[in-house]
């Protein structure tokens, strides 16, 4: 798989608990001292968008829908009953990404139950693992989205808008629901050092500013389409010590949406931007269609290439959109993507 060239190692998180697919407690959990401590941990309550979720009890059986819930428990070593198949970035055809399939081989585990997930959230899939919780911290579910799973049972859904929830927040959010927030911050400690010490190995990436473009159609460049500061693919550059350009920081403010588009006559307002990164292609024929063009080729960063274009569904562009274990998989590639892009400033 393509896949392994972009292996630079999965998060490790020391977690003194481990929970198996099925929901049977590991050798360490059955430990009166832990498990007291544990028990003592709950009923937790959650506040998100629609309300607040209490938890009575620590859940034994994890289930997640929408993208990427799944990987905080997996990286706090709990296996979730069942989670949502991956329909991005899944090379080999498994409804796995990666990172999952390498962190359920370290566990030890077989693949959990996939929801397909292709016409929205599969209720009835859900249901039938029989969850004691179900995360969706990171997500897109709607007010009867919610209502729906609430059903099931206690949902903890996303702080504020749809889509726009860190992956900090995600993981603060979801191990306090699972009873393991002391194990939740230093896996976030653990990712915070490791984009320190890949960001520090191009000193000139630090304090530049960063855009990313949404997918560019290279057959109507009249528009140009691009994530807000809300989108966290925006919100990983000033995680490597990068910032917003201040006009998209302008542009932001101004909405909770996660992507804006304006008319490529605006591009004079694209002049504080460094550099671009964009979904394409690896052979340059992207940058290449951008310098060509009469407009966009006014922007200082295409016009010297300070460009990056992450190909296709491969997993350094799926991890563009930073979450707790694709972080740690495709990290020293992506910063050298943007080292490199900094290089030419």
């Amino acid at each position: 798989m393509r896949a392994n060239r972009f292996l630079t190692g999965l998060v490790a998180v020391t977690a003194a608990l481990a929970l198996t697919a099925c929901g049977e407690s590991s050798d360490t959990e059955s430990d009166p001292a832990t498990a007291g401590s544990a028990a003592a941990s709950f009923p937790v309550s959650i506040t998100h968008a629609f309300g607040t979720t209490t938890i009575e009890k620590k859940p034994e059986r994890v289930a997640t829908v929408n993208w990427a819930n799944h990987e905080v428990p997996l990286a706090l070593g709990i296996v979730p009953v069942g989670y949502a198949k991956a329909n991005f970035g899944d090379e080999d055809g498994d409804g796995l990404l990666p990172w999952d399939a390498a962190k359920l081989k370290e566990l030890g585990a077989p693949t959990p139950v996939l929801f397909d997930e292709t016409d929205g959230i599969d209720f009835e899939g859900v249901a039938n693992t029989k969850p004691d919780v179900i995360l969706a911290a990171y997500s897109g579910l709607t007010q009867q989205d919610y209502d729906t799973l609430s059903k099931i049972a206690p949902v903890v859904a996303y702080p504020k808008t749809a889509w726009s929830t860190s992956w900090r927040e995600s993981i603060q959010l979801e191990s306090k629901a699972l009873g393991l927030a002391a194990e939740g911050d230093k896996l976030i400690g653990t990712i915070e050092k490791q984009m320190k010490d890949e960001a520090a190995r191009y000193p000139k990436l630090a304090g530049k500013s960063v855009m990313f473009l949404t997918h560019i159609d290279p057959t109507d460049l009249s528009k140009i389409s691009f994530y807000t500061t809300h989108d966290t693919r925006a919100q990983f550059f000033t995680d490597l010590g990068m910032k917003h350009p201040a006009s998209i920081e302008k542009a932001s403010a101004a909405t909770e949406e996660f992507s804006l588009t304006q008319s490529a006559e605006q591009v004079q307002n694209l002049s504080d931007v460094d550099i671009i990164v964009t979904y394409g292609d690896a052979e340059g024929t992207t940058l290449a269609t951008l310098q060509k063009d009469p407009l966009l080729s006014k922007i200082p960063a295409i016009a010297r290439g300070s460009f990056v274009s992450l190909p296709g569904s491969t997993p350094v562009a799926t991890a563009a959109n930073p979450t707790p274990l694709a972080v740690s998989f495709v990290l020293k590639d992506y910063v050298d993507l943007l080292g490199k892009a900094a290089d030419k400033i």
